[in-house]
């Protein structure tokens, strides 16, 4: 089995790397941002944005790609999603997520969420390793097993149309969250599967401190299932896991992670997935908006680049 490719962005089309907007020029006043072709809009950067305002405000702006969260999925309701979705025209480019092996009810739960991904035409299925069983400090252990429900995991996947990709996780979430820490690990898993079911997730904001990331990219190919932005600062904030800003308001280089996905061969969405406090209070169709506009400028940045 060959690599399960992404939906084309613009059916009919196809983008030339680093392509973003249609025509150069700038904006006249007063005229709305373009959308660039390649965005994707997370879920989770609108914590509280429920599934039909979340397409509704998708379609309001001109965004045509959406990342979901199993959790708000469920909430609507999976097969009432999967038809909002179809109705309303919008592509899925990942579903978040499953994982989480050191659980008991991994298998179940697992296996779920590639049915769930199935329904909503979502060619991917994010995977968060997990972390430290409770009581163990066994790290080796601990990786050995995830490689080892992955392979068992895979042929579900593959017989449903999804990629598993598995997402290297910051250092800092290594004991309770994602014990799979570089994307090396990552890689090393995907590369027990040469049909192209088990892929990698590129996250600037999980991977930037990892003076290896380029030349591992590089390697990666098409083992790239999914590539998404979010930008670090600091100081984070109690917790760290909500630390995340927009794209070109903290300190990594992402439009030379951007150059790096693009020179490996990948071509499908780039999403923006941030967990911020502060962004979750405010409305959603704000959040949106602003998400764009500093999407659409890190974008500008990579085509000319700057």
């Amino acid at each position: 089995m060959t690599a399960i490719p992404l939906p084309e962005l613009t059916p009919g089309a196809e983008l030339a790397p680093g392509t973003v907007f249609p025509a150069d020029g700038e904006l006249a006043p007063g005229a709305e941002l373009p959308v660039p072709a390649e965005f994707s809009f997370n879920q989770a950067t609108a914590t509280g944005w429920p599934v039909p305002e979340l397409v509704a405000g998708c379609l309001e702006a001109g965004v045509t790609t959406v990342g979901l969260w199993r959790e708000p999925v469920a909430d609507h309701g999976l097969a009432r999603t999967a038809e909002l979705l179809r109705t309303a025209g919008l592509a899925v480019s990942t579903l978040c997520r499953g994982g989480f092996f050191e659980r008991d009810h991994w298998w179940d739960d697992n296996r779920r969420a590639v049915e769930e991904a199935h329904v909503l035409g979502a060619p991917v299925l994010v995977l968060v390793s997990g972390g430290l069983p409770a009581g163990s400090r066994d790290l080796d252990g601990a990786r050995a097993h995830i490689a080892e429900s992955i392979a068992r995991l895979a042929p579900v996947a593959r017989e449903a149309g999804v990629r598993l990709a598995v997402e290297p996780l910051h250092p800092m979430f290594c004991a309770d969250r994602c014990v799979i820490s570089t994307l090396e690990q990552a890689l090393a898993i995907a590369r027990d599967h040469p049909d192209g079911s088990v892929g990698v997730v590129i996250d600037t904001y999980h991977l930037w401190w990892d003076d290896t990331v380029y030349r591992r990219i590089a390697q990666a190919g098409e083992h790239i299932a999914a590539f998404q932005l979010a930008d670090w600062t600091t100081p984070l904030p109690e917790g760290a896991l909500t630390g995340r800003v927009q794209p070109g308001e903290g300190c990594i280089e992402l439009t030379r992670f951007w150059a790096a996905v693009t020179n490996a061969g990948f071509r499908g969405p780039v999403e923006v997935e941030l967990f911020n406090a502060e962004l979750w209070a405010r409305p959603g169709r704000e959040v949106l908006d602003e998400t764009i506009a500093a999407f659409a400028a890190t974008a500008e940045r990579f085509r000319t680049g700057d």
